[in-house]
């Protein structure tokens, strides 16, 4: 701390010393980066164990195609409109709720179809839905 020696013209000092105060944060900025990577929790859980399963290949997902003019096939067979589109689906489904379905789309169609498609697909109630592309 600086001290002046006062004389009865000069009034007191009203500055603050900020050096001690800057030593103390860095020295509790320290403090927490050592200590934080030691407080982190975690639950140490013992996992069963089991056979190693593969999946079946067997089950293949629908395949649904639209081209570029907008027209729909599945599983390589042309479908004239959305509600046929919907049976078809729905058809399937009640051979396998849990089939699965690949759109693979034409990069030059409209999206309001591929839009239309999906909630049409959504609708017949099949929850997985992949979009196929391509590697460039």
């Amino acid at each position: 701390m600086a001290f002046k020696p006062q004389s009865e013209d000069e009034n007191a000092m009203s500055e603050i010393n900020v050096t001690p105060l800057v030593d103390v944060m860095l020295v509790l900025v320290i403090i927490l980066l050592v200590t934080a990577p030691l407080v982190t929790q975690s639950v140490h859980v013992t996992l069963p164990k089991t056979v190693e399963t593969t999946a079946d290949r067997n089950e293949q997902p629908l395949q649904l195609d639209i081209d570029a003019k907008g027209l729909v096939t599945l599983n390589k067979l042309p479908v004239p409109d959305l509600a046929a589109l919907e049976t078809a689906l729905k058809s399937e489904l009640a051979k396998n709720p849990e089939i699965g379905l690949h759109l693979y789309a034409d990069q030059n169609v409209i999206y309001a179809k591929v839009a239309e498609v999906m909630a049409t697909v959504q609708h017949a109630g099949i929850a997985k839905i992949a979009f196929v592309t391509v590697e460039q």
